[in-house]
């Protein structure tokens, strides 16, 4: 099943800053879904348990 998300200009431009050389948002969001389900959180800058 296919979903369409509307997301906001500012959003579109903070994933275009992540998105590797011709990797598509879709792509970018598939990754960052895959890394949450394999660890449980998104990585953040200067996070420690």
């Amino acid at each position: 099943m296919t979903y369409t998300l509307k997301i906001s200009d500012d959003l579109m431009e903070r994933l275009d800053t992540y998105c590797e050389e011709g990797q598509s948002h879709e792509e970018l969001i598939e990754e960052l879904v895959s890394m949450y389900e394999t660890e449980g959180t998104f990585l953040q800058e200067g996070y420690s348990e």
